[in-house]
């Protein structure tokens, strides 16, 4: 009945909610249910959410090798291709800046104690200051930062790696194609696992619907619609906004013309898979020349991730406040600088984001329970975080475009 795989994952999810709460509500007197049912589903949840952690840090290494293995020479493109970068990095700070005002302001999962789902010891944030951070970055034993899933230091050795290979020319070929097939090998295993989604994302359901009350839904659905409140604004008011300001395209023309994208992006919650549909309405709809597209679109698929950026900052604040471990004002800087470079390995794949909140959670010392709750909820965010990174990709492009068109035109009428 049932034919993709989001409509499966919804099926699982609203259906384990409603089983759970069933089950907390009639049926907690009967042990099979409130006891045995409960119990088999948090097994299956957990195994779920351990098969994801397993890829994580094979998944980021291949990626960003690979992505920095196949980047063409920046310096050939000169002033094209400085723009495009300064446009997405900028996009995606100023995206976790906002992210972090909000929820220092609005503290969602503030008042909600989750403690007691803690299979383990809750520890303090371990946040490190920005300079221990940036110091730790660089890993003196480079076996350690993998065994240990030290992203912050697997990031620094994919980047080194990457250059490196880039850097050897026609030497460094082979291992190019080892590193474009370990990241399309990592790819297709993420696919894999979340075909099982629906399974998982079922067994989570039905443990958080069986062991959560009312208060508690009620702050666990506040902090999706915060959440996806700030993405949609960030799509159909920000970005639409910036593009009527800084061009010829207004900001509700924008907003027409990235609507199959929009729509596509939401069904797939892939920013690779929607790089084709990208492509198109960048091309044929917004006037893009195909040159800036072609090496925009790519490049934004992999580090623009103002989406994702979101997504995690407002995860980490909540939680940090759900499990007793809050975020503090000493934190931010050291969460804001974290949060871009995970934004930036989190990869155009389905899940990105849920995994680098993962990685994350681990920093702050809190329990699997935690990863669990986002992951059983990442499905309904994901779409809306591949939206706003998809359509953030035609905003950038699109102004980068029209700002050389610009200084084209006014070169001529010099000359």
């Amino acid at each position: 009945m049932f034919k993709s795989l989001s409509s499966k994952i919804f099926t699982g999810l609203f259906a384990g909610l409603l089983i759970g709460t069933v089950i907390q509500y009639l049926l907690a007197d009967i042990g099979f249910f409130s006891g045995t049912l409960v119990d088999i589903a948090n097994a299956v949840g957990t195994m779920f959410v351990s098969l994801i952690k397993l890829l994580v840090v094979p998944l980021v290494f291949f990626s960003i090798v690979s992505g920095i293995c196949q980047l063409k020479d920046l310096s050939a493109f000169g002033r094209l291709g400085t723009k495009t970068f300064a446009f997405y990095i900028i996009n995606t700070l100023i995206a976790i800046t906002v992210a972090l005002i909000i929820a220092m302001v609005l503290q969602p999962g503030r008042g909600l104690d989750l403690t007691a789902m803690a299979s383990t010891e809750i520890a303090a944030t371990e946040l490190p200051n920005i300079i221990q951070l940036i110091v730790g970055i660089i890993p003196d034993n480079p076996v350690e930062a993998f065994a240990q899933g030290n992203m912050l230091q697997i990031i620094f050795m994919s980047l080194l790696t990457g250059g490196v290979i880039k850097s050897l020319g026609e030497h460094g070929e082979p291992a190019k194609k080892f590193f474009s097939q370990g990241n399309m090998i990592m790819i297709k295993m993420i696919t894999v696992v979340m075909y099982l989604a629906p399974i998982g994302v079922f067994a989570l359901m039905v443990n958080l619907g069986a062991t959560l009350d009312s208060s508690t839904y009620a702050s666990v659905l506040g902090y999706i619609g915060l959440i996806i409140s700030l993405l949609i604004l960030w799509i159909f008011v920000v970005y639409p906004s910036v593009v009527g300001a800084m061009t010829n395209v207004s900001a509700s023309e924008f907003r027409r013309k990235t609507r199959e994208q929009f729509l596509f992006s939401l069904s797939t919650a892939s920013s690779n898979a929607t790089i084709p549909v990208t492509m198109r309405t960048l091309t044929d709809k917004l006037n893009v020349k195909p040159a800036v597209a072609g090496f925009g679109v790519p490049l934004g698929a992999t580090m623009n991730m103002g989406g994702v950026s979101i997504y995690i900052t407002i995860a980490a604040v909540f939680c940090g406040n759900a499990f007793g471990a809050p975020i503090g004002f000493e934190h931010l800087a050291s969460l804001a600088f974290f949060v871009f470079l995970l934004s930036v390995g989190a990869g155009g794949v389905p899940g990105g984001g849920m995994v680098m909140i993962g990685v994350l959670i681990h920093q702050m010392g809190l329990p699997i329970e935690a990863f669990a709750l986002v992951a059983a909820l990442d499905r309904i965010i994901d779409m809306f975080v591949t939206s706003a990174n998809v359509v953030g990709d035609s905003a950038v492009v699109t102004i980068v475009d029209r700002s050389e068109e610009a200084l084209a035109q006014t070169s001529s009428n010099l000359s």
